[in-house]
């Protein structure tokens, strides 16, 4: 590799979007490519910051805005240190997301994972979206709280056209795109 290149640079793929829109799920099958062709790659998924980074959050704007910001924070110092950062985080709130965004800079790609609520309802298998309907669960975001979903991002993903396996693909190409990595052609060709 070129010295200086993005290629030498970590990154940070922030997905975002509805609870059931499929970020988990394209995240994990881009991850494994990552883990092929960059080296050196960690998950943030929003389950699991909450529970361990987060914990004793609740799910105010305040908190939930929080909660992201933590996300971003730690994002950014695996990106400066040349880790490619997978944050797979509902993260509801514009104005987080582009706080995060102006932290880490160029190297923040934002994915916008975009299903219909109803979709998402279907494939819940938690039955949350069943319980925020009756009103079991106060603030949920889609139904009783508000989901801004990111007026430009980088790329948008619409899981309820495309399978999984697709929509990673386009991750990946948008990171070939955008000089991240190697073209699959170049990087068997070099391995």
């Amino acid at each position: 590799m070129e010295s200086g290149t993005k290629l030498e640079r970590g990154f940070t793929l922030w997905f975002t979007g509805l609870s059931g829109a499929g970020k988990t799920t394209v995240s994990e099958i881009v991850e494994k490519e990552l883990r092929k062709r960059h080296g050196s790659v960690e998950v943030l998924d929003g389950d699991i910051v909450r529970t361990n980074l987060s914990k004793g959050l609740g799910f105010s704007r305040e908190d939930r805005d929080t909660n992201v910001l933590r996300i971003g924070f730690v994002a950014k110092l695996l990106t400066r240190n040349g880790v490619a950062v997978i944050v797979s985080a509902i993260s509801p709130y514009k104005e987080a997301r582009d706080m995060v965004r102006q932290d880490i800079g160029d190297d923040f790609i934002e994915v916008f994972v975009d299903a219909p609520l109803e979709v998402c309802a279907e494939r819940d298998v938690k039955g949350l979206y069943k319980k925020a309907l009756s009103g079991e669960i106060p603030t949920f975001t889609g139904v009783s709280d508000p989901y801004e979903p990111p007026a430009a991002p980088e790329l948008a993903l619409r899981t309820d056209e495309e399978e999984p396996e697709e929509s990673a693909r386009r991750v990946i190409s948008k990171l070939e795109e955008l000089g991240y990595l190697q073209t699959a052609e170049e990087y068997y060709r070099a391995s």
